[in-house]
């Protein structure tokens, strides 16, 4: 059955569940996390999205995730095997049944493309609030248009285009950060003037 798209208003409690989520997960998989984000549209100050709180957890390898397969049941996570036919680079885990998902849940390889493509996304976003409004209007207006499932077809070009603007700018700054005029190639030598 489709399912319609609800995006809520931004609310300031989308913080406050995941790090009760993200407290939940260490101490029930902290033994197989390197590193725990909060992702996606909830992670966004000001940013409306469908009420589902987005986890990442990065692992060093990703056949980690078999063996956190049945401790996450324990909390009520339902790992969605299916899934790596499309997304083979992560494995998937939702929360709430699916009139009601609460958390969605992607535990991926710390140094993999997705997650330096989902932080440079959301830490873009916030940091370019007229970006973030433009993309909540872009997603309403979806949502009026599309049913749960072509929704997440219809976002990819906006959100390539955000992804492209946040890598030319974080090669802007580190270009900026580079000493200028450094003979030692930035290795920091000092030299003494004797007296």
């Amino acid at each position: 059955m489709r399912r319609s798209i609800v995006i809520d208003d931004y609310n300031s409690q989308w913080p406050v569940l995941y790090e009760e989520e993200k407290a939940r997960l260490l101490r029930t998989i902290g033994n197989k996390v390197v590193a725990i984000e909060h992702v996606g549209s909830t992670a966004v100050p000001g940013l409306g999205a469908k009420p589902i709180v987005d986890i990442m957890v990065g692992v060093s390898r990703l056949a980690d995730a078999d063996q956190c397969i049945a401790p996450l049941q324990t909390i009520g996570y339902k790992y969605v095997p299916e899934y790596e036919v499309v997304i083979p680079e992560r494995r998937y885990f939702r929360k709430g049944i699916p009139e009601a998902r609460t958390h969605h849940f992607h535990m991926v390889e710390l140094t993999s493309d997705f997650w330096e493509r989902e932080l440079l996304f959301r830490d873009f976003l916030r940091t370019h609030p007229e970006v973030a409004h433009e993309y909540y209007q872009l997603k309403k207006e979806l949502a009026s248009q599309h049913d749960s499932d072509s929704y997440a077809d219809a976002k990819p070009p906006f959100i390539e285009s955000v992804i492209a603007r946040a890598r030319a700018d974080k090669v802007t700054n580190s270009q900026r950060k580079a000493p200028l005029g450094d003979a030692s190639g930035g290795r920091g030598l000092s030299f003494h003037q004797g007296k």
